[in-house]
Order: structure tokens, then sequence, then C-alpha cells
């Protein structure tokens, strides 16, 4: 799964710690979530999406697995 992640924090001259403690979890969770590493909890996803004013599918790329 594909994300938008760096792309709208950096739009908004956020920082990935900053993006982390708004959320509530830790830098490298953020890491790990734009490097397409780590797919996270539907919860997660949401408070994500909502923090940019966006749906989870404008943040989110999901693809068919084959």
């Amino acid at each position: 799964m594909q994300n938008r992640i760096a792309e709208l924090r950096s739009s908004q001259g956020l920082t990935q710690q900053g993006l982390a403690d708004e959320i509530g979890v830790s830098r490298q969770t953020i890491i790990s979530l734009e490097r397409g590493r780590y797919n996270p909890s539907i919860f997660l996803a949401h408070k994500i999406a909502a923090r940019f004013g966006l749906t989870i599918e404008e943040v989110f790329i999901f693809e068919e697995e084959e």
C-alpha cells in the first residue's frame, strides 16, 4: 500500500516528529509509514487522514494483490 503522507506533511511544513506528536505515535512509525514498510490500523489511518482534512482513500492508495 502506498500513501501520500510525506507529500502532505511537507506541503504543510510539518516535520515527521510534529505529525507523530499530533496523532500520538512515534516518529519511527511515521518513517515506516512513509517508506511503505508499515500498514496502519484503520483507526490510525483515520487519524492521519483527519489531520489533513482528507478521506482515508485520499491519503492511502490501496493496490490489489495478485
